[in-house]
């Protein structure tokens, strides 16, 4: 057999290819699947079998788009309880792509939907682990359930994944190489290596999930210090249970607005030009959640800031960005709430208010510092003593929690999720001075 992984590298996700005899089988794909479609015109082989391993909560996948395309069909656990045409895929099923075979095991943990696909040839051992096993970790088991029963699922699914840690990959040998659907840099798990790939020995013997022999202290560990979880993640656990239009489909709906002078109404408006672009003058009442920084996490916080179904406009710096970022909203599955992209002219613009750094270096004591990094990270290395933690993900609904009585400050670890959380406040906070202290905390750190 001959795997290809994929990388989608803002959301850190792993998808797969395996070809054999002149076959492929695709296995937690991207919502673009032109990519497997060209590796199978490229190797003149003929996709048999689309496999998901559970229902993911951080990108919509394309195994509906794919089987409808191909006409060949998906296999996934009958406990994912899709709505799409499926063939069970659980616990002694097994189907061949050329000369490999491929089994499926039940592997609850991250969800109850949760599978592994192990794949053997007479050469080599293969495990797809999906988001059970990690490289370094395990899946996060609190993503599912509702309000009313959320502590009590995510409290039964880390016991799962104990039992799967300890009894499901047991006969498997230590040379299988290990392909997770998710790497370092995902909110999937907490500490996973950089590694996208692994054998099941190296696994056995440095993942921390291996080492624990009582249960207690493994579930008080996995559910120990998880990040926080996006808006959008249940949104997309339901959208990849449905019939899913395809990327093409959906992005060609989206209304694009060339130079726009006004808003024409009271929707939200998300800005995804570079911050120094966005203070130079942007429409009122924008959210600047950029495009680029940090290898762009532009999803994460897209999805995260933004609840699903709430209506949004889509600024860009050029007409040559609306595909690209189209296309990124559509990868989490916001593109019927996109109501239009558009491009700026110069007219009706705000422009942000430059701080005095020297003012603000040698006064500290007069301003309100707001610190928008996680609680773990501030945990880890506080920046400044006096300064106020507001995580990013919670600043919308937290800003009565702000004193504004004295200018404020906004700051995180690099000044990507300053420049969001900065806007956010002087959106909400008309009498007070709102600044983005941005790549300057470097100077701090």
């Amino acid at each position: 057999m001959k795997i290809q992984q994929f990388e989608y590298e803002p959301l850190s996700h792993y998808s797969y290819a395996l070809l054999s005899e002149g076959e492929m089988a695709i296995i937690d794909p991207d919502r673009d699947p032109m990519q497997y479609y060209n590796l199978a015109h490229k190797e003149n082989a003929v996709i048999r079998a689309v496999l998901l391993t559970h229902s993911h909560a951080d990108f919509v996948s394309s195994h509906w788009q794919i089987s409808k395309e191909t006409g060949v069909t998906i296999y996934n656990s009958s406990k994912l309880e899709a709505e799409y045409p499926f063939e069970s895929f659980d616990g002694n099923s097994a189907i061949f792509v050329g000369n490999t075979k491929l089994e499926a095991i039940n592997t609850p943990g991250h969800s109850y939907d949760s599978i592994s696909i192990l794949a053997t040839d007479e050469n080599e051992v293969a495990l797809f682990t999906g988001d059970t096993l990690l490289i370094g970790d395990v899946g996060r088991p609190d993503l599912r359930g509702n309000e009313d029963d959320k502590e009590q699922k995510k409290q039964a699914l880390a016991r799962e994944m104990f039992n799967t840690i300890r009894t499901k990959f047991k006969k498997i040998p230590n040379e299988a190489i290990i392909y997770p659907a998710h790497g370092a840099g995902s909110l999937c798990g907490k500490s996973m290596s950089a590694d996208s790939i692994s054998t099941l020995g190296r696994e056995r013997k440095d993942n921390w999930a291996f080492g624990h022999q009582n249960e207690d202290e493994f579930v008080k560990e996995l559910l120990e210090d998880q990040p926080f979880i996006p808006a959008y993640f249940k949104h997309d656990v339901a959208m990849n249970k449905k019939k899913v239009e395809s990327i093409d489909m959906v992005t060609a709906k989206i209304p694009i607005h060339l130079n726009a002078e006004t808003p024409k109404d009271n929707i939200l408006i998300v800005d995804s030009r570079d911050e120094n672009e966005f203070k130079q003058g942007h429409w009122p009442q924008s959210i600047n959640i950029m495009q680029g920084g940090e290898a762009s996490s532009f999803e994460t916080w897209l999805g995260t800031i933004i609840q699903p179904n709430e209506e949004f406009h889509l600024v860009v710096d050029s007409p040559k960005s609306v595909k690209t970022i189209a296309r990124r909203v559509a990868k989490i599955g916001y593109e019927n709430q996109l109501k239009a992209i558009i491009t700026l002219s110069k007219k009706s613009f705000v422009e942000n208010e430059r701080l005095d750094f020297k003012h603000f270096v040698q006064n500290l004591d007069n301003y309100t510092i707001v610190d928008v990094r996680n609680t773990d990270e501030v945990r880890k290395k506080k920046i400044f003593d006096g300064a106020l933690n507001q995580p990013l993900h919670e600043l919308r609904e937290s800003i009565q929690d702000i004193p504004n009585d004295k200018p404020i400050i906004v700051h995180c670890g690099s000044g990507y999720r300053s420049a969001i959380g900065s806007s956010i406040l002087s959106n909400e906070l008309q009498d007070v001075k709102v600044y983005d202290l941005g790549e300057v905390i470097e100077k701090f750190k």
